[in-house]
């Protein structure tokens, strides 16, 4: 057998690191090793072009602009521009020298995209609104007169995602010189090592044209997230800006930093997309500050008479989303689950209760959730009794029942419980079609949403493992050469409900599909020319174009594709929770889950993250033909309690630290654990 890393044990399992506003113990941080390569954080918080995507032979010098050589560049005249790259989705304000100015009429301008696709000197990717003609951003001027000395982009102009800046001289035929571009990083402002991340992942890939692509994958998601982290003053100006500006220094919430959906856009808090984002957040950097930050801000906008909350934060402020006011109470539960910050609950406690209320009093005769909030990722048709607001609601009653526990409402968690029990019953009587084995979309219709069902597995709406089984089968059916087109959304592929899907699979035991929608839709999404190669694009076509909600909201314009989207991360803690399959299931993993997804195209993985609690790391290697089946080298802080599960495929003799604790133990058997360092063997 190859070695693995046995890096697990000697991890410290605490490091006190005080943060200013929370007196708290947070995680130590991850181990070193080769997957550090694959961080595609800053490792400083000035970064510099690394290379010259485009330049007009009227420049002189360009390569004096790039990373490590500081020499002036000439703009030689009106016309002249060139294009840096920063090698990756970055976001921040542009500073650089005037080292001479010839002419009291010399000006340049600014140009910002993320994808090659827009590269051009007079026009920016699209940010503030989608027109058709995908010029609606312009440029950033720098008029003349232009002055000798250094100069910062106007804080109000910030650009929250871009890979390419263009500069371009707009004024007379004068020379202008240049130098020391450099982007100054916006986003995670309270982190003064980017890099240094609470959890990691490892395992290389047998069945994908690169072997490393599902560790840089998880590093392209954790970093995507750590973009989409940003200071409270630099959300996108609401109303937007005129055609040929924008504008980000609007207020987004309570108190900063704070997590929004997309780096470019919309920079605001969207409770739908955190679903995704906030577990990429808790298996990488365990930065839960923003988190809280986002969800204190939906309830302090709350609406206090009928308990309603916002579906999305300020500026933007949009209402009227059932599926959006859940994704909020899901998010609560989330992040009590990673932090177990009880202070915070009990703040919460009253509008949260309240905001249940709210959407539990949408329950009509039907024992059914009437969605008439209809506003939600975009999917088409989700008003009436439709099956993916009733698959939401059934998660925020079950996470609900557990919030009222530990809360220590004893009555108020049995209550929750009772009618999430109900909703199940009803849920699967109303639209469960045996003959197709997928529930289908609303009471009046045949469809088959990519959402309801991959949520129905995922939220255990489902009565049993057939049905998961039959769903995973049938999502599949939606599936064309770059993942699933969902029926709700035609000619769409949604990275946000397709991690859904993807972790559908993996709860329905069907390893095989979930690999292949992974290297379908992110091997395309991460290594796509049209895209940054290192976060993780918003969403597609069909045929993988960018001209994503072409008809749905983004006007034709493909240049308001956001390109660094945490929606779309996925992958990050799936990677994690069922490949390694390492998860925890009390707050701060005082009870955690070991059930790893070993028949993939990975015959080992390592990966790992912590809590407050201490470390939690899994190492796991298949064997050969004479060798052991299994050997899992775990280590969980001591006074926590887990359950190990035998993978699909997986039987045998369970050994733990030599003694063995299970004889002829079946794939599916649990296994009772106790925190520590522990070597699981099954033969």
């Amino acid at each position: 057998m190859l070695p693995l890393f046995k890096v697990l044990s000697v991890v410290p399992l605490l490091l006190l690191i005080c943060d200013p506003t929370r007196a708290e113990i947070l995680p130590s941080l991850a181990p070193s090793g080769p997957w550090d390569s694959f961080n595609y954080a800053p490792t400083t918080r000035t970064v510099y072009a690394t290379s010259i995507r485009h330049v007009e032979p009227t420049v002189s010098g360009s390569e004096n602009l790039l990373s490590g050589d500081h020499g002036s560049t000439i703009l030689n005249g009106n016309g002249a521009w060139l294009t840096l790259d920063f090698g990756k989705e970055v976001g921040g304000l542009i500073s650089m020298n005037f080292d001479s100015i010839n002419s009291s009429s010399s000006s340049i301008s600014l140009a910002f995209t993320e994808s090659p696709m827009f590269i051009s000197p007079n026009l920016s990717d699209d940010s503030s609104f989608p027109i058709a003609t995908m010029n609606y951003d312009g440029v950033l001027s720098v008029p003349a007169p232009l002055s000798s000395g250094f100069w910062t982009q106007p804080a109000f102009a910030l650009r929250g995602g871009f890979r390419f800046l263009t500069i371009a001289s707009t004024g007379d035929n004068a020379p202008v010189v240049i130098s020391n571009v450099s982007c100054a990083i916006s986003f995670m402002p309270h982190v003064d090592d980017m890099t240094a991340y609470t959890g990691y992942f490892y395992a290389k890939d047998s069945e994908f044209e690169d072997e490393d692509f599902l560790t840089k994958l998880w590093y392209a998601g954790a970093y995507t997230v750590q973009t989409n982290t940003v200071p409270v003053n630099t959300g996108r100006q609401v109303p937007f800006e005129s055609q040929g500006h924008w504008a980000n220094n609007a207020t987004l919430g309570v108190a900063g930093p704070i997590i929004v959906d997309g780096a470019k856009r919309d920079r605001a808090v969207w409770p739908g997309d955190m679903g995704i984002a906030v577990p990429t957040q808790f298996v990488s950097t365990f930065d839960l500050i923003p988190t809280r930050n986002a969800l204190s801000t939906m309830f302090a906008n709350i609406n206090p008479q009928t308990g309603a909350l916002p579906e999305s934060g300020p500026p933007l402020s949009q209402l009227g989303s059932d599926t959006y006011h859940c994704w909020t109470l899901i998010g609560s539960y989330n992040y009590y689950l990673y932090s177990g910050d009880d202070e915070w609950l009990n703040t919460i406690w009253p509008n949260y209760t309240l905001a249940v209320a709210f959407i539990e009093g949408k329950v009509d005769s039907s024992g059914l959730l009437n969605v008439t909030g209809l506003r939600d990722w975009a999917r088409q048709g989700g008003g009436g009794h439709n099956s993916e607001g009733n698959a939401i609601l059934y998660k925020v009653l079950t996470t609900a029942t557990a919030l009222a526990s530990y809360a220590g409402h004893t009555t108020l968690s049995l209550a929750y419980s009772a009618n999430a029990s109900a909703l199940k019953t009803t849920f699967n009587s109303a639209f469960w079609m045996p003959e197709v084995g997928m529930y289908r979309d609303n009471t009046s219709t045949t469809l088959t949403p990519q959402d309801a069902n991959s949520l129905a597995v995922l939220f255990n709406v489902t009565l049993n493992d057939t049905q998961k089984e039959l769903i995973s089968e049938g999502l599949e059916r939606n599936w064309v050469e770059l993942g699933p087109v969902p029926p709700e959304l035609p000619d769409t592929i949604s990275p946000f409900i397709s991690g859904f899907e993807l972790q559908a699979h993996f709860v329905a035991g069907n390893d095989t599909r979930a690999f292949d929608l992974l290297h379908r839709e992110w091997g395309y999404i991460l290594y796509t020319n049209l895209s940054v190669q290192s976060t993780l694009v918003e969403g597609l076509t069909a045929n993988g174009s960018l001209y994503y909600r072409y008809y749905q909201g983004y006007n034709d314009d493909a240049a308001y594709t956001s390109h660094s989207h945490g929606w779309s991360s996925g992958p990050t803690s799936a990677l994690t929770f069922y490949v390694a399959g390492l998860s925890i299931t009390a707050p701060q993993g005082a009870e955690w889950s070991l059930a790893p997804h070993v028949n993939g195209p990975t015959s080992s993985v390592e990966a790992g993250f912590g809590t407050a609690l201490g470390w939690f790391g899994v190492a796991w290697e298949r064997g050969e033909s004479e060798e052991p089946a299994l050997i899992l080298d775990v280590t969980t802080p001591e006074g926590t309690a887990g359950a190990f599960t035998l993978p699909k495929g997986v039987s045998g003799t369970v050994k733990v630290n030599g003694t063995v604790v299970a004889q002829d133990a079946q794939e599916g058997q649990v296994v009772e654990l106790q925190g520590g360092i522990l070597q699981i063997m099954i033969s």
